[in-house]
C-alpha cells in the first residue's frame, strides 16, 4: 500500500512539474514592412521578419499563410530554442496586378503563449513608364 501511495505521489508532482514548464513565446523586431515605391517594371519585392523566441520552450511555427497568392511566406521550420533567433522570408510578386497601393497580412501559427501572430507588407507599385 506504502508503495502504491508513493508512486501516486511521484507521479501526481512529476505531471506538475511538466505542467510548470513555461511555453515558448515568439517576439517579432517588426511585425510590418513597407516596401515604400517600387517600379512595375521590377514586380518582385522580398522582405525578412526575424523573431526571437523569449520563452522557456522550443518555438515551433505550425504554419505561415498568406491572404493572397501573390505573397509567399518561408519559414524556420526547425525548433527555435529559448533566446534564439529565427526568421520568416516573405516575398511579394506583383507581376500581373494593377498598379497602386497593397497590403497583404501573413498569418503565423506557433506552439507559443500567443498562437497566432499576423505579419503586413505593403507598398505602392508604380505603372511602368
Amino acid at each position: 500500500m506504502k508503495k502504491l501511495i508513493l508512486f501516486t505521489l511521484l507521479l501526481v508532482c512529476g505531471m506538475t512539474t511538466a505542467m510548470a514548464q513555461k511555453p515558448a513565446e515568439i517576439k517579432f523586431d517588426k511585425q510590418t514592412h513597407d516596401f515604400g515605391t517600387f517600379s512595375e517594371k521590377e514586380p518582385i519585392v522580398k522582405c525578412t521578419f526575424t523573431f526571437t523566441n523569449v520563452g522557456e520552450s522550443p518555438l515551433i511555427i505550425n504554419q505561415a499563410v498568406a491572404s493572397c497568392g501573390c505573397t509567399v511566406p518561408e519559414y524556420t521550420k526547425t525548433p527555435v530554442l529559448p533566446g534564439q533567433k529565427g526568421e520568416i522570408k516573405v516575398t511579394y510578386n506583383g507581376t500581373g496586378k494593377f498598379p497602386g497601393h497593397f497590403k497583404k497580412s501573413i498569418t503565423i501559427r506557433t506552439n507559443g503563449v500567443v498562437e497566432m501572430t499576423r505579419l503586413y507588407i505593403e507598398g505602392d507599385m508604380e505603372e511602368a513608364q
